[in-house]
């Protein structure tokens, strides 16, 4: 008899399943999600992912057989580990293996190469040598012995003629509308992550959210740097005129650099890994805030990627590289001669590259601007976006659900010409259309921003600056790098070159994770 042992997520069509199953739709959430993941496994077995619609990940054990399953997009982790004597470890935390006899921890030095690229880890792999991902679209089945992966999703680009632009418009506007009245239950309260950007405006507008949630930092810590080559670092300004707008609560975050500073290793320990995402931080704040009056929020994530949202998919630059097959991310941050002066130890095979040669090899036909989005979908958002809003969110006992981080969201981008989501004056074209049905065109339209967070003026002032320095130059970065090297880049960029920030934080929140999981 089959047996669910481990899940988290929310299923969306819940109700259509709950009457193809059988299953009771009275039962209480957990109860529901549960029975459906078990009667739909002993209906269709391991194709049981493409008849749900949501976030997921779980296991299933059944008789000698266990059949692991990650939703399309990886909005949910899901890790495992084969011992030495042949048994399958699995979870969705790295410590729910971690804790299990059998379990070696030993930290993945080949890792810290790709993380110095990337500032997160993509593919299947982990720090931890041996802890896998299960990757997002697959499932992992292990029966006498022996893991089988299969992969029952890959996002592809199969452009369409015949539509204009106000028909993908209203295709995207009653997708969502439709997704809205999934995403919470009548006796769920949920409250609206809100900046000044089009994905969270949008989803406040649509959905039945009773407050927005923003955040911002303290204008006089900040001084002259308030505003930065044109970009204002308080959007919470803007968003709490949104708010009003739509007659929702405001409430708002302020975060100060203190609290900032303190809050990092919370964030490298709950992430599990380390993240050189500065916003992550910011996030763990204001989820912590949010959690004060409510356990539910929504969030815009999944937009940028899909319908091709970041200024970078913009830049000639960029598109020279993917011609020549060099552009791996736009938080490509270190060179491999940069890196090999760093490190102690560097492994030459493993190059940045690796992890990105699949997503060329499948997307031969795709426009530049689609590869770029491409390997954001597949690399970014796994190891970067969705892992910090499910863990940091989760760790700050609130539970976030991302209406447009959705199949069917998916399924319209994936057929939409490049020229209705991006061109040399506007970025995710059709998307703004759409939100212009229900947002103030000045909102709809408004430039991208992104999460600005003023980390990279923070961290180069004290009492932070001897702080950093105490790591780069302690036992544990001894043992990774050449430490003269690491307070060389400290020294410029304390210096005046504010374009080290992210180097220097991505150092230093590795050292914070690795005192963290293998000095404590």
């Amino acid at each position: 008899m089959a047996e669910l042992k481990t899940y988290r997520g929310h299923i969306r069509n819940w109700k259509s399943l709950c009457e193809e199953l059988g299953v009771s739709q009275d039962l209480s959430r957990e109860e529901r999600e549960n029975a459906i993941l078990v009667k739909a496994y002993e209906k269709w077995g391991v194709d049981v992912a493409n008849h749900l619609v949501g976030m997921f990940a779980f296991a299933i054990e059944d008789g000698d057989r266990t059949v692991c399953v990650r939703d399309h997009f990886g909005t949910k982790p899901f890790y495992y580990y084969v011992t030495a004597d042949g048994k399958l470890l699995y979870g969705t935390y790295i410590r729910d293996i971690l804790g299990q006899e059998g379990c070696v921890k030993e930290f993945d030095k080949d890792m810290l190469q790709i993380y110095l690229n990337f500032t997160y880890i993509p593919g299947d792999h982990t720090m931890f040598k041996g802890i896998k991902k299960l990757l997002p679209g697959h499932t992992l089945t292990f029966q006498n012995g022996e893991v089988t992966i299969s992969r029952y999703f890959k996002p592809e680009y199969h452009p369409e003629s015949g539509k204009n632009l106000e028909d993908w418009a209203n295709e995207i506007s009653d997708t969502m509308k439709q997704i809205m009245t999934e995403v919470k239950t009548a006796d769920e309260t949920a409250y609206s992550f809100l900046s000044s950007g089009v994905d969270s405006s949008y989803v406040l507008a649509i959905s039945d959210a009773v407050s927005a949630a923003s955040i911002g930092y303290d204008d006089d810590s900040l001084g002259e740097v308030a505003t930065y080559n044109g970009v204002h670092y308080n959007e919470a300004d803007l968003a709490a005129v949104t708010a009003e707008k739509f007659g929702r609560k405001f409430s708002k975050k302020t975060v100060y650099a203190d609290e900032y500073f303190n809050e990092i290793p919370f964030v490298m320990e709950n992430m599990e890994m380390p993240l050189g995402d500065a916003s992550a931080v910011t996030f763990s704040l204001g989820c912590r805030a949010a959690a004060e009056g409510t356990k539910l929020c929504y969030s815009g994530e999944g937009a940028d990627e899909f319908f091709c949202g970041y200024n970078a998919y913009r830049n000639p630059v960029n598109f020279d590289k993917v011609r020549n097959k060099k552009y791996i991310g736009s938080t490509n941050i270190m060179h491999e001669d940069e890196k090999q002066r760093l490190l102690k130890y560097y492994n030459p095979e493993m190059q940045p590259f690796n992890m990105v040669e699949a997503i060329y090899d499948d997307n031969k036909d795709a426009t530049e601007q689609e590869v770029m989005s491409m390997i954001d979908i597949i690399n970014f958002l796994e190891g970067d976006i969705y892992l910090n809003v499910d863990k940091i969110s989760t760790a700050n006992n609130l539970e976030v659900r991302m209406p447009m981080t959705d199949i069917r969201m998916f399924d319209i981008a994936s057929r939409m010409p490049i020229e209705y989501k991006i061109d040399e004056e506007q970025n995710k074209i059709a998307l703004r259309t759409a939100a212009a049905k229900v947002l103030p065109e000045e909102i709809a339209f408004r430039k991208k921003l992104g999460f600005v967070v003023p980390v990279r003026f923070w961290l180069s002032k004290e009492p932070y600056a001897s702080k950093i320095r105490e790591k780069f130059t302690s036992a544990t970065a001894e043992k990774f790098f050449h430490t003269e090297e690491l307070e060389k880049i400290l020294d410029e960029y304390i210096g005046g070159n504010s374009n080290l920030w992210l180097k220097t934080y991505v150092i230093y929140a590795f050292l914070v994770w690795y005192d963290i999981y293998f000095e404590a």
